[in-house]
């Protein structure tokens, strides 16, 4: 994310309030104040004031070899002196890593270096707290800060990449915690608020309204769209009704510029809840699945086989040997209810089949050539998300980042087979062009611009011809998906 055009974009805000002829004169601020008691506006401090403390700072820490990272950016270096003159905080950055004594480290030593700011919430009085997945995944050590400064090392209970759910617990009692509401009862157009750090600063509040309800932008659950303004480090916070209860967890925006754009979304509390739960008692999640490939039902395609109306999930295949298949559905098929639930849509099925214990019997009301009817299938259990295995990384001390600023070493047969691929470079650390990306540990390289990579070896030999200013995209696998990243040298 870069985040130096927020940066800028701040320092003109700062800028233009005292030059600019913005403010209003005494009487028609006097009259804007009246306008606003006369409107009913909210006032939020009773609000912040209530649940601010149950609102927790948390940040993590990797353990990483010397030498790993990348020297702060211009646009990090920008970034921390905006922070400096306008807030009189600095930014987390990188450490210097060169020992006090002037001495090298030697290759095995391992030093925590900051990996990244989030928030999160407190949901139980003995130290459960709610946040993102996307906040502590990866990393090695959690600390939760309370508004009173107290500061905890924390236990990561659970992580559900599927929703961006996370449990973590610090031992504490009596401690502040946040009330649960009900997401059913929302209404477009009321006020919520987001309590959270963003870019490090300690429980900030911002407001704004319910945009929309269900947005379909996940898989496995609907999220909240609000225009309350959310940054990075708000990720995992609290969306909080006027009544004081959580009704949702900061997740994710829309934006092109990395910073807030007026649209932000937030998982629903009622849905976080059930991933917390299982978290909680098995320290992960378990979801059903029937084995089909989906698509939407179109108007013209649903008045071309007779159907009421356009609903339901299309099924476009069938994997062999799964639920589906032994139930006697088949391609073509569309699915209009489950266990007695509508699907209106293609995304509901995923949710509904993944909310089902695997093993239980359900029914499937199904629109096969002109008829409805029904099927019978047992639930199969969803495969967990797999990564490669931290454990299982084999960096020799001698190895160095080729031109892309990649340590990479080759796959096991064991993690090609849990991974289900064929070749790939496993990424041990990344620096300078390929950490700008996004690149991390764990990843792994399929492909080079349109080359397969096979193994270790060959990736570096395709990176030795690459042209030292032209931009290469790699194919890249983190967890279950795979996307392009381009990788720009250094200079461009």
């Amino acid at each position: 994310m870069k985040t130096i055009s927020i940066a800028r974009n701040l320092l003109l805000a700062v800028m233009i309030g005292p030059l600019g002829s913005t403010l209003l004169p005494s009487s028609a601020g006097l009259a804007f104040a009246q306008a606003a008691s006369v409107a009913g506006l909210p006032d939020f401090a009773d609000l912040a004031e209530k649940t601010g403390p149950a609102v927790v700072n948390i940040r993590t820490t990797e353990r990483v070899k010397p030498g790993q990272g990348g020297a702060p950016s211009t646009e990090d270096e920008e970034m921390q002196e905006f922070f400096r003159r306008f807030f009189g905080v600095p930014m987390p950055r990188q450490p210097d890593r060169t020992p006090r004594n002037g001495r090298k480290p030697t290759p095995q030593q391992e030093e925590d270096v900051p990996r990244g700011v989030g928030s999160g919430f407190i949901i139980s009085a003995d130290g459960f707290v709610l946040t993102n997945a996307h906040v502590v995944d990866g990393a090695d050590d959690v600390y939760v800060t309370l508004t009173d400064k107290r500061e905890f090392k924390a236990k990561i209970i659970g992580v559900d990449k599927r929703t961006d759910v996370a449990v973590v617990r610090i031992e504490g009692s009596n401690l502040p915690r946040l009330t649960i509401g009900d997401p059913n009862r929302l209404r477009v157009g009321e006020w919520v608020i987001a309590i959270g750090s963003p870019f490090g600063l300690d429980n900030t509040v911002t407001a704004g309204i319910i945009s929309a309800k269900a947005r379909d932008t996940g898989d496995y659950l609907p999220l909240i769209q609000t225009d309350v303004a959310v940054n990075p480090g708000n990720s995992g916070g609290p969306l909080i009704n006027m009544r004081g209860e959580v009704i949702g967890i900061n997740s994710q925006i829309y934006s092109r510029s990395g910073g807030y754009m007026g649209i932000s979304f937030a998982v629903p509390i009622d849905e976080a809840m059930r991933v917390a739960e299982q978290l909680r008692l098995t320290g992960r999640v378990t979801r059903g699945r029937i084995g089909v490939q989906i698509g939407e039902v179109t108007k013209d395609v649903a008045e071309s086989l007779g159907m009421p109306r356009a609903q339901g999930a299309l099924i476009q295949r069938v994997e062999p040997g799964g639920p589906a298949e032994k139930g006697g559905l088949e391609a073509g098929d569309i699915i209009t209810k489950f266990n007695g639930t509508q699907i209106e849509k293609s995304s509901d099925l995923p949710r509904v089949v993944g909310a089902t214990k695997p093993g239980t019997r359900s029914t499937l009301t199904v629109w096969r050539k002109g008829a409805s009817k029904e099927v019978t299938l047992s639930i199969a259990e969803l495969e967990p998300e797999k990564v490669a295995k931290k454990e299982e990384r084999k960096t020799k001390p001698e190895q160095v980042a080729n031109a892309l600023g990649l340590v990479v070493s080759d796959l096991s047969d064991a993690q090609k087979k849990e991974l289900k691929i064929d070749g790939g470079a496993l990424v041990d650390a990344a620096e300078g062009p390929a950490a700008r990306a996004g690149l991390r540990g764990g990843d792994v390289i399929l492909r080079l611009n349109n080359s397969d990579v096979k193994d270790a070896k060959q990736f570096n030999a395709l990176v030795s011809k690459l042209e030292a200013k032209k931009t290469a995209v790699v194919l890249v696998r983190r967890g279950e998906a795979s996307q392009f990243v381009p990788i720009r040298p250094n200079g461009q």
